[in-house]
């Protein structure tokens, strides 16, 4: 069906069967001393058995004590890591793949906490202004021992039986830094011009193929750091400067290029929010291979398999490069080949991943994906090594959210006969509204893939079915999840909240109510409320918003907040933070500022309160007395995210 797609590449020595690349992502799966895991050994042999012809792993440090990223990751700075690296390598040629591993050091970007220093080594003195870190510019000698760090990590990774290896230079990390005039500042052999910039990484290369000889070298870098997006447009590399990086590292014999885009101060750019459209930075990877004649890798929020096909068929590049599609859905390129793209779950652009991953350090929840629970924990959870002891016995599932059809549909492959009841018209649940606002769209995808998932196996659902205890007695069900959701607050402390031109956020995003050319008041600027703002804007509406909490969108991920800021900015939003609403009378609004205890009064046509979820707990108590085994799960047990009701579905599922 996709005849590009699959079709082999050579890269030097390397054969990559098909032109599939997971590119590289960080997991917080290595052991603490940075050596491969059991984890890690799971994670990426899952990718590779799902039709990914080139895994790249998470960037690998060449400096574990003062270069690492988070503390579980990658090592190569010794040659004890050696046997793991070829356990891993092992176990992707096992499924066919070829294994790259990527070599890198944060230099600005890293957090001097983590590393035990008290400045990072970069280029110049320069401070990151996304994590604030203290530099120092490197020594001469510092540079020299840092390429030989590079250098003996490749001839490590060629020890191990690792197919290739890739220096990262893209997304502002050591190497990049140098490549770029906004980090690199030096006035010496290492600064100032380009051939100067390119002299590090030169270094690094020449090093490592003396010591590797005919090894396969690729190099990550971005071809365009877009410092438009920091305010700062025209500073830094621009896509002129990618093509002319592009067109020196053929000649210094680098046998492909991974190119991507962005530093930390424009990450949005790197790892995108869902407000970025599949293909959006195509241009930047389909320019460098117009310039160069070896295989190019090019990533660009490429989500399916026909756009994948396309892309590949126009020459633009070689090999189509993602990492979160495959966190979404490892047997992405087995479901493309056997034409089952409707069963891919394709990645929606949440960024839960990337939130977890830089709070993983700190935080007892794991790195994960929000739609695929199994992302990370391959080595314990995978469905099809579920146990199949169903035995068709019935489960009744209320609720067709995202946590009741995760839960029948892991029922189901475990050989439980479930029967969902769904007391609306329609499927989904909370997600169908998060699917509602402006650019999110994919979010829907989410509830496709589940519908999708049930009918091919069969699940019955019965819209428009209110749950009753009458009717589960009938189906005898040896468990009852209850999965009922959960639905917006209207705090009775506040008065007035019960008014006819009063409205909570799924009375906008479902079309309910139809609010245009109207001042309208949206209290509360979490992620519901921010992107119940934006689509009010969208409609032509004067909006104001007005948050209780010191800063518009507590609690929001920072990428996703700066994502739907620029489209909510857009439509002239006004913005009052530190305001809390003390009343509402028809169309006045009377709120207080927390700080100087002010009142003000303001009067709109409409308001709409998103000051969060509550369960929806009916018939809990009634089910807990009639049934023996009753389990909530998801938003019916605690309101949450996405990520939390795959989650308790899967889990409440997996260990009935």
């Amino acid at each position: 069906m996709y005849r590009r797609l699959f079709q082999p590449i050579q890269i030097a020595g390397m054969r990559v069967p098909n032109r599939i690349a997971m590119t590289a992502m960080g997991n917080h799966l290595a052991n603490p001393d940075g050596s491969v895991s059991d984890a890690d050994v799971a994670f990426y042999a899952a990718r590779a058995a799902g039709g990914v012809g080139l895994v790249i792993t998470e960037c690998a440090c060449v400096d574990f004590a003062t270069g690492k990223g988070n503390l579980r990751q990658l090592a190569v700075n010794d040659d004890r890591y050696i046997p793991g690296l070829k356990r891993l390598a092992d176990a992707v040629h096992a499924h066919g793949a070829a294994l790259c591993v990527q070599l890198y050091h944060p230099g600005r970007q890293g957090i001097a906490a983590v590393n035990g220093v008290e400045t990072m080594a970069a280029p110049s003195v320069t401070e990151c202004q996304c994590v604030h870190q203290p530099t120092h510019a490197m020594t001469t000698e510092e540079i020299r021992e840092m390429v030989h760090r590079f250098a003996m990590g490749a001839y490590r990774l060629k020890q191990a039986g690792v197919d290739a290896v890739e220096f990262h230079g893209a997304h502002g990390y050591l190497i990049g830094q140098f490549l770029s005039p906004y980090t690199n500042r030096r006035s010496d052999a290492y600064g100032g011009s380009f051939e100067n910039r390119m002299r590090f990484l030169d270094e690094i290369i020449l090093e490592a193929r003396r010591l590797c000889g005919d090894y396969p070298m690729l190099v990550r870098f971005s071809v365009d750091e877009h410092m438009d997006y920091a305010g700062k447009p025209g500073e830094g590399l621009q896509l002129s400067d990618g093509i002319e990086i592009a067109r020196h590292l053929e000649k210094l014999g680098v046998d492909a290029l991974d190119v991507s885009s962005g530093i930390y101060e424009t990450m949005n750019t790197a790892w995108e929010p869902v407000g970025f459209d599949e293909g959006w930075k195509i241009d930047g990877p389909a320019a460098v291979k117009k310039a160069v004649s070896i295989p190019v890798i090019g990533a660009s929020v490429i989500r399916e398999p026909a756009y994948a096909e396309q892309i590949l068929s126009e020459g633009k590049v070689d090999l189509v490069g993602s990492a979160r599609a495959f966190l979404a859905d490892p047997q992405w390129g087995k479901k493309a080949l056997e034409g089952r793209d409707c069963e891919i779950r394709k990645c929606i652009s949440c960024l839960y991943c990337m939130e977890t991953l830089m709070a993983a350090d700190m935080s007892p929840v794991p790195m994960g994906c929000a739609i695929n629970f199994e992302a990370g924990r391959e080595a314990v959870w995978q469905d099809t090594q579920l146990p199949k002891d169903g035995n068709g016995r019935c489960v009744a599932v209320i609720g067709a959210g995202p946590a009741g059809m995760e839960a029948a549909r892991v029922l189901a492959l475990r050989g439980f006969r479930p029967v969902v009841f769904e007391k609306t018209a329609h499927v989904g649940g909370q997600v169908l509204f998060g699917s509602k606002p402006p650019k999110k769209e994919k979010t829907s995808w989410l509830v496709e893939y589940q519908l999708g998932q049930l009918e091919k196996l069969g699940v019955e659902i019965r819209l428009n079915t209110p749950a009753t205890v009458e009717a589960l007695r009938e189906l005898q069900p040896c468990a009852v999840f209850v999965a009922q959701g959960s639905h917006s607050v209207k705090p009775r402390s506040i008065p007035g909240l019960d008014g006819a031109d009063v409205y909570v956020p799924a009375d906008v995003l479902m079309g309910r109510v139809n609010l245009r050319d109207q001042d309208v008041c949206v209290v509360g600027s979490g992620m519901t409320g921010i992107e119940t703002a934006e689509l009010l804007g969208s409609q032509g509406n004067r909006v104001t918003v007005f948050e209780m909490a010191d800063e518009i969108g507590p609690g929001v991920f920072l990428q996703n907040l700066i994502d739907v800021m620029r489209r909510v900015d857009a439509h002239h939003t006004k913005r009052y933070p530190k305001h809390k609403l003390l009343k509402v009378d028809g169309g006045d609004v009377t709120v207080e500022t927390t700080d100087t205890h002010v009142q003000k009064a303001f009067h709109f046509d409409s308001v709409v309160i998103s000051l969060g979820v509550a369960p929806n707990r009916e018939l809990v108590e009634e089910l807990e007395a009639n049934f023996d085994h009753v389990v909530q799960i998801g938003d019916a047990n605690k309101g949450g995210r996405i990520a939390d009701a795959i989650a308790a579905g899967y889990l409440a599922a997996a260990e009935l």
